[in-house]
């Protein structure tokens, strides 16, 4: 497919990823991490996907902490293509200050946001989608690439699709974003056929981005667009900014208004939400677990789940089904696919325990 004229990408990368610990930490998140045995970390395959439509015009914005990790990763970026947050002040402030460089370098520049730690394994899919949402946000609206249910997921927002878009192949109009549901809000959600997952990915005329937000708040796009204009007062002006997510500032108010559309997304999608959702990405083997690293390393006798020995060592799983063991060497994580979503608790005790250097 080829490169659309005017887009950016923009590649939010942040997060530390606590229910993968202790693969993902605050100092090597999950982004930085290769979690599917493709030889390149979710940030690259993020960036390899986008590319094609964007060419060079991708900017990453991260940590400070990981800004220098993401350069050794993406060596082709320059320096005014990797964007370091002080600190994080939540997708809003991370996806505006970008939002606000590539306007102030082009007006009339279409941005699109794509987290860096998802995975689509159909990037020709993923990248049609995007052309006709860049095609619909050309003419004004926020568009939101929605991915098609595949269960009554808990455990993400939906957005609900009305009226279809004239003159766009797929394109319909967004009724409303709606929060995480519990189980049977979820199932009725699916029986609608109306309901689709948001992944959080918006495509939109970057200057539309910021006149939204401004009218909703002012004070954070006064300040993104400070940060662009003069680059020295970063420190300064960051950390005054509003902590707000984009779906909670821009996407839900603007959908109130009627300016969002959505693009349904058929493809293969997931976040990598825990070690349930990463084993399900992972080959399946005739027997035995599935693993994660050098397989050489895993024994087992009527096991099942996932096994990751990064630590170097032997790991031995014996009569546990879905089991999930993980070993990085300086820490072991026990526990089943049905419990992975706890894992962060352990990020917490950690954390509350003083020991920030296994966090």
């Amino acid at each position: 497919m080829s490169e659309i004229p005017g887009f950016w990408a923009v590649v939010p990368a942040g997060g530390a990823g606590t229910r993968l610990w202790p693969l993902s930490r605050a100092g090597h998140p999950k982004f930085l991490h290769d979690l599917t045995g493709s030889g390149r970390s979710l940030l690259q395959e993020t960036v390899d996907r986008v590319a094609p439509l964007a060419n060079d015009r991708v900017v990453v914005v991260t940590g400070a902490a990981h800004a220098a990790a993401v350069r050794e990763q993406l060596p082709s970026l320059g320096d005014g293509q990797v964007l370091a947050e002080p600190a994080p002040r939540d997708s809003m402030a991370a996806i505006g200050l970008a939002a606000a460089v590539v306007e102030a370098r082009d007006p009339e520049a279409i941005i699109g946001s794509f987290a860096a730690d998802h995975v689509i394994p159909d990037a020709d899919a993923f990248r049609a989608c995007v052309e006709e949402a860049v095609e619909v946000a050309r003419g004004g609206r926020v568009v939101t690439i929605g991915i098609e249910p595949t269960h009554p997921s808990t455990g993400f927002g939906y957005i609900q699709m009305g009226a279809p878009i004239p003159g766009v192949a797929t394109a319909r109009r967004v009724r409303q974003f709606v929060e995480k549901p519990d189980a049977r809000r979820a199932a009725a959600y699916l029986a609608t056929g109306e309901f689709r997952w948001n992944a959080g990915m918006f495509v939109v005329r970057a200057a539309t981005l910021l006149d939204l937000l401004h009218r909703w708040h002012p004070e954070l796009a006064d300040g993104v667009r400070a940060i662009a204009a003069e680059p020295e007062r970063l420190d300064e002006i960051w950390p005054t900014l509003e902590k707000i997510a984009i779906d909670h500032a821009v996407a839900e108010p603007a959908a109130d208004i009627g300016v969002v559309a959505v693009v349904p997304g058929d493809f293969a999608w997931d976040d990598i939400g825990d070690f349930s959702s990463l084993a399900s990405l992972l080959p399946e083997p005739d027997s035995g677990p599935r693993v994660l690293g050098d397989p050489a390393l895993v024994h087992s006798v009527d096991a099942t789940g996932l096994v990751s020995p990064r630590g170097g060592r032997p790991v031995a799983v014996v009569g546990l089904e879905d089991v999930v063991v993980i070993d990085t060497g300086d820490a072991v994580l026990v526990t089943s696919r049905e419990r992975a979503q706890d894992v962060k608790k352990v990020v917490e005790q950690l954390k509350e325990l003083g020991r920030g250097d296994l966090t």
